[in-house]
């Protein structure tokens, strides 16, 4: 057990460089990949002879296999070590990106991506336990704004870096980019990071594995796949969520009858700041990838900017982001952390209500000015966030609790982006409907700008033209009304702030042990 081991002092500076640097490339790596990729899908679509429908797997298989093997990560790196389990992680990881970069076909790069997705799960997590681990207590603020960094800003720049690459060289480098950091980040783990200790040597509950992933895959099926074929009205839906349904059931009854022995250590759930900390994680993940998710659309098809001004336009939220979280680590323990959440929460509020307000007059400042107060308000909620959620953690549960809390993050990400997309479907649908009946010979005769010589109404091609107008309208309105549920969410979770712990500042905490630092 970890309470076994001699305590040694904070490792050297230098070292302590070193490791930071080689785990955030590989953090940075595999969140940027998240997102990098989706707007090279119709270059990808166009060199592998493959319909729209069907390119969309190269995102879905990438976010299946990840939101699967996420939960397996605590166990592993208890049974082979955790330096073991991040070589391989970033080696796997490398070496499928190069397989997806030289995919000839269609199923070659589906299955590079399913295991590149199935690699890159323990990335983050295990980025987030060593960084915890190789800074003593008082320093665990700052090392968490560092994690964060890479965390938030990989899926922020992901789109703008993938257009690049895409319009200057070819969408197989937004694959074929990772190597060169593959290689950096595995050669400073491989002569930098060290596990003490034995592996444990515990048993594997595949049932409860098993379970876990069914409900985890299925859900991201019914996602993934639901605002594509009409959610419920299909077959395919109903069955995913039938057997998700199934799955989360026998999971659930499994957990609390063994015990202990259950694949998620149900000591996870007796400590009041993790569980409040997870879930106010998953709405940070729906806040920041729904939103990312909706913007740039909305900016390319309803206001006509240009791939490279939208980059340029959301750019500022990662900016913000970078700036609160170097601002945040330092503020954590010597302010209330549930105050700084409470900031960074209502920055983002403030933020979402000036995205509801938007109109199609809005200038480019207008975009980037709510783009990066949301950013602040992201940077100063994740980091507090992150390191309330462990203050009071076991440090023998830290493999297990951060790869829960990624994937916490990861499904309110999918979540948000299906829910929003659905509304945002369903709305403009009613929006068309409401102002269509507005829309009469009469009013727009009526009209002193004279709108009705703009379209010749007696035509097809007339009427078709402003059926556009008022589609783009609906379409408009329908953006306004997803921004607007957000905020009212955003605004909906400070309550639960309260059920939060505050650390004790009047005790000074013990000296945990470090991981060992080879060449030290």
């Amino acid at each position: 057990m970890t309470a076994d081991l001699p305590v040694r002092p904070a490792p050297a500076p230098s070292h302590r460089l070193m490791i930071t640097v080689s785990i955030m490339m590989a953090t940075i790596m595999q969140t940027l990949d998240s997102t990098i990729a989706n707007v090279a899908l119709p270059h990808m679509a166009g060199g592998l002879s493959a319909s729209q429908s069907q390119i969309t797997w190269v995102l879905t298989s990438y976010i299946v296999a990840a939101a699967i093997a996420t939960p397996v990560t605590g166990w592993l790196t208890g049974r082979y070590g955790r330096s073991r389990i991040f070589l391989v992680a970033i080696a796997g990881f490398t070496v499928m990106s190069l397989l997806c970069g030289a995919a000839a076909n269609l199923a070659e790069i589906v299955v590079a991506r399913l295991l590149q997705g199935a690699f890159g799960a323990a990335l983050v997590p295990l980025s987030q336990s060593v960084m915890l681990d190789i800074n003593p207590p008082e320093r665990h603020a700052r090392a968490m704004a560092t994690w964060g960094m890479g965390v938030m800003l990989g899926p922020i720049l992901g789109p703008t870096l993938g257009g690049w690459l895409t319009d200057n060289m070819s969408w197989r480098w937004v694959f074929l980019i990772n190597l060169p950091v593959g290689l950096l980040s595995f050669a400073g783990v491989w002569f930098y990071l060290r596990d003490e200790g034995a592996a444990r040597k515990s048993g594997f509950d595949w049932f409860g594995f098993a379970t876990l992933a069914i409900f985890v895959g299925m859900l991201q099926l019914v996602l993934d796949r639901g605002d594509q074929v009409d959610w419920f009205e299909s077959i395919e839906i109903r069955i995913y969520a039938a057997c998700a349904a199934i799955a989360l059931i026998y999971f659930i009854i499994h957990t609390a009858t063994v015990g202990a022995a259950s694949f998620l250590n149900v000591n996870l759930l007796r400590d009041r700041n993790f569980v409040t900390g997870t879930a106010f994680y998953f709405v940070v993940g729906l806040l920041l990838y729904a939103t990312r998710a909706l913007l740039p659309p909305m900016l390319q098809t309803l206001l006509g900017y240009p791939v490279v001004t939208t980059g340029l336009v959301t750019a500022p939220s990662g900016l913000g982001t970078m700036v609160a979280m170097l601002v945040a680590g330092r503020a954590v323990g010597r302010l209330d952390e549930r105050l700084i959440i409470g900031l960074g929460l209502g920055l983002t509020a403030l933020s979402l209500w000036q995205m509801a307000n938007f109109s199609p007059e809005i200038t480019e400042w207008g975009v980037a000015w709510p783009g990066f107060v949301q950013g602040l308000g992201l940077g100063f909620t994740s980091v507090p966030l992150t390191t309330l959620t462990f203050s009071t953690l076991d440090r023998a549960l830290r493999p297990e609790g951060t790869a829960i809390f990624s994937l916490s993050r990861n499904m309110g990400s999918s979540i948000g982006i299906s829910t929003m997309q659905a509304l945002l479907t369903r709305n403009t649908v009613m929006m068309h409907s409401s102002l269509a009946a507005y829309v009469t010979v009469g009013a727009l005769q009526a009209r002193p700008d004279g709108f009705d010589k703009v379209f010749d109404l007696g035509t097809r091609a007339g009427l078709a033209g402003l059926d556009a107008v008022v589609q783009n309208q609906a379409a408009f309105v329908a953006y306004l009304d997803d921004y607007r549920l957000m905020m009212w969410l955003t605004l909906a979770t400070l309550p639960c702030l309260l059920l939060m712990r505050v650390r004790k500042r009047s005790v000074a905490a013990p000296q945990e042990e470090p991981l060992h630092i080879a060449a030290e």
